[in-house]
């Protein structure tokens, strides 16, 4: 069986993904550095520092990112709990890049799968999410889905739900919340909910700079779990970069 992620595949997404931000901060330090060549002696310092806070967070942001998506062992799952049945009831959801799908039903080949896709091209606008949906092909049979609306599902109907780095592309919190309350409704009630994030932290400030507030604070995750009727279990640190939240729909948090 071949693997399901290639040597530094996630490294190589981010940067395929997001090609312009990394060229525009390369042509930027360029620029800096031939200026720093004709810049009066005493100035050659100032730009040289200058090239320096372009190119190390680029650098850092990279570093990390070859850490979290390659080495991390992020993609084994081993953050994830196992679901009560022998045949789970499978749900992922995604935001028009599904990462999850495949390595999942890999984990459980006697369950069953749906992924749900809330990508909506007139809302998600962000041009890495377009280049990844051309670069892979959705999971066989994902089904699209609004994130304002219902989820084709019956109640309790869901044994492992997992929202894979892609919840917070809903920035809105009130349908974030809604959002999950359908979530809730699906799932069993002795099923579990998984939400795998960045979070709005110091930790991702470090590696992302201002790239850390297109993610969401741990204090306003909590506040979706809320609102939706999940308990947090518990938090499990993937990474000290990326957080799991195990929920439940009902009994008392552990």
């Amino acid at each position: 069986m071949a693997p399901l992620r290639t040597p530094f595949q996630g490294l190589w997404n981010v940067v395929r993904f997001n090609w312009h931000f990394y060229l525009v901060a390369l042509g930027v330090a360029l620029v800096l550095a031939a200026a720093a060549t004709v810049a009066p002696a005493e100035m050659r310092g100032y730009v040289g520092l200058l090239a320096a806070l372009v190119l190390v967070p680029v650098l850092v942001s990279l570093a990390v990112s070859a850490y979290v998506y390659d080495f991390a062992n992020l993609y084994r799952l081993g953050w994830l709990p196992a679901p009560e049945s022998a045949r789970p009831a499978l749900l992922t959801v995604n935001a028009g890049f599904d990462e999850i799908s495949a390595a999942l039903a890999a984990r459980y080949p006697l369950g069953t799968l749906l992924a749900l896709d809330f990508y909506d091209p007139a809302r998600h606008t962000e041009v890495s999410i377009r280049r990844a949906r051309r670069a892979y092909p959705p999971y066989p049979s994902t089904r699209p889905v609004d994130a304002r609306g219902t989820l084709p599902l019956p109640d309790q109907s869901i044994d492992l739900a997992v929202a894979f780095l892609a919840a917070h592309e809903i920035r809105d919190a009130g349908e974030r919340a809604a959002f999950f309350g359908e979530i809730r409704r699906v799932t069993q009630p002795d099923g579990r909910v998984v939400v795998v994030e960045h979070l709005r932290d110091p930790a991702n400030f470090v590696a992302y700079t201002v790239g850390f507030l297109h993610f969401h604070s741990r204090s306003a995750w909590l506040a979706t779990f809320g609102a939706a009727g999940l308990l947090v279990e518990r938090e499990v640190p993937v990474t000290p970069f990326i957080t799991a939240f195990i929920l439940r729909p009902n009994g008392s948090a552990a």
